[in-house]
């Protein structure tokens, strides 16, 4: 790599290359890019990044808030993702619509089905069942509103999310957190005693740790519960820690159970892991002793997910394309579920977190490199 152009940076191009418009849906996968690219633009300030997030969100916001492919009668949290980038259209642009489809977003969890806790159901097809994945897609957003708009309130809604989940999804002896919890324990892949689902996938996990520290950036510092939820994400990532793959540096597809027949090294996960400890370091959050497991992560990323063809375009190989818990009697959330789902190159979760790990290792690169 040219020591002009970061890995961020390198993807970050491809990116813009290979995927010019992104406009065509509202949808939560093209929201982890667009966010990797929101991070670049930040980083760099390079107008051509933020020219292609308004490019791509722009046409699908009517004047009067309207987001083209948003339905609120599906009462799904994967909807609300790619609404992080209109905070950041807003502030640039000052372009009303842009509020007003944040508020549009914000008002769905006002009538949001929930558990009887007030978890929000992952989406209404899912009833009574929470997953890791509803962190990352919604808490972010709900905390950035909160922060900006001045709803100091729903931050009290936030933590309950991460702590209930904590609650019924963290298993005791390993430390790692199953996928999903089912309320009413009917699910064919829910515990009849406790609810959970009984593996452990490596990105429900990392979604729920990015979830968590990009919630952090939002929450004020005197808030209650801050120090709980900093604690709850040093857990987590002591236990990731503990099964990070010591050849590669990288992490398996089902965490605990390493190289087990069927079992794969995986990018999206490995590259959230990356993100979130780069990022919970840089903050404070994180002690510097997760540093060499942070180091040997990116490497293994770099080593064993990267390739940069002739053009000098790149790609990332070794993504799982889609895992979730039921609908279909095969979503069983098993081992076997996990390691049959299809494996993809440049699947757009694994090149948005790519960018996001790397612009954060880059951040602390004086520390990574010592």
């Amino acid at each position: 790599m040219s020591d002009k152009k970061t890995w961020s940076l390198i993807m970050a191009d491809t990116v813009l290359q290979s995927y010019p418009d992104l406009s065509d849906k509202w949808d939560h996968e093209y929201g982890v890019v667009f966010k990797g690219i929101e991070d670049i633009w930040y980083k760099t300030k390079d107008q051509k990044y933020f020219d292609y997030l308004e490019s791509n969100i722009k046409p699908r916001i009517t004047e009067n808030g309207d987001i083209d492919g948003y339905e609120l009668e599906d009462y799904s949290v994967d909807h609300i993702n790619t609404g992080r980038l209109l905070y950041t259209l807003y502030d640039r642009t000052h372009d009303e619509r842009y509020r007003k489809a944040a508020t549009i977003l914000r008002n769905q969890f006002k009538t949001h089905p929930r558990t009887g806790e007030g978890l929000l159901w992952h989406k209404k097809i899912f009833p009574y069942q929470s997953f890791l994945d509803g962190i990352y897609m919604a808490s972010p957003f709900y905390a950035q509103y909160a922060k900006t708009f001045n709803e100091p309130e729903i931050f009290k809604d936030i933590v309950n999310q991460i702590t209930l989940l904590t609650k019924h999804t963290r298993d005791a002896q390993t430390g790692l957190f199953y996928h999903g919890w089912d309320e009413k324990k009917e699910q064919i892949w829910a515990d009849p005693q406790n609810g959970h689902s009984p593996s452990f996938w490596g990105r429900a996990q990392g979604w729920y740790c990015v979830g968590i520290v990009d919630v952090l950036d939002y929450l004020p510092e005197d808030y209650p519960e801050r120090d709980q939820l900093i604690e709850i994400l040093n857990g987590l990532l002591s236990s990731i820690v503990k099964y990070q793959d010591q050849k590669t540096g990288v992490w398996y597809q089902v965490v605990d159970q390493g190289n087990r027949a069927g079992n794969y090294l995986e990018s999206s996960s490995s590259n959230m892991y990356i993100y979130a400890l780069a990022k919970g370091i840089r903050k404070g959050y994180l002690p510097e002793h997760f540093l060499p497991a942070l180091k040997h992560g990116f490497q293994g990323i770099l080593d064993h997910f990267i390739e940069v063809d002739d053009e000098g375009k790149m790609n990332l190989h070794q993504t799982c394309k889609t895992a979730g818990l039921g609908i279909t009697n095969n979503r069983d959330g098993s081992f076997e579920y996990y390691t049959s789902e299809p494996i993809a190159t440049n699947d757009f979760k694994g090149l948005g977190t790519f960018m996001m790990a790397s612009v954060e290792v880059e951040s602390i690169s004086e520390l990574v490199k010592n």
